[in-house]
């Protein structure tokens, strides 16, 4: 899954999702924020995490954090990030790209209420250079998202 799965994702589930591709590199929030002249927290970034039982995405505000407690307390357990060596497989994206849809398997994927305060955000799209404008709304519609509560 990249950048151009990501596209036919789109395409073939009729979306209506415009994704950017930029000269410029998205692959932090930093990084998109500037790009696309937007603040920081409009770029819904994805956590993968690894829990004991399946991988789990967790998008959220891009300036907030995750919370420990908040997460256990949700989850359970303590959240292992999943490592850079293996986000690829685990997702079928790229570090610093990785899209909430599009996945190489199924993982459940979870917004945290920190992303409520926007109509639209911009998650990445597949590509460390490409990210996409989604009606909040929208996006947990095509994720098929649950509302958690657990960052900072």
């Amino acid at each position: 899954m990249t950048l151009e799965s990501v596209k036919k994702h789109i395409e073939d589930e009729n979306l209506g999702i415009e994704v950017y591709e930029m000269e410029d590199s998205t692959a932090t929030v930093e990084l998109a924020a500037e790009a696309l002249g937007v603040e920081p927290g409009r770029i819904a970034k994805s956590m993968a995490i690894r829990l004991k039982e399946r991988d789990i995405l967790i998008l959220a505000k891009g300036d907030v954090r995750l919370d420990n407690r908040k997460f256990k307390d949700t989850f359970k357990q303590k959240a292992r990030f999943i490592s850079g060596e293996d986000i690829f497989e685990a997702t079928g994206h790229p570090v610093g790209g990785v899209c909430p849809f599009g996945l190489s398997k199924p993982m459940d994927i979870y917004l945290d209420v920190s992303l409520k305060v926007y109509d639209y955000v911009y998650p990445a799209a597949g590509s460390p250079n490409a990210c996409m404008k989604i009606d909040l709304d929208h996006l947990k519609e095509v994720v098929q998202g649950e509302w958690v509560d657990v960052c900072r």
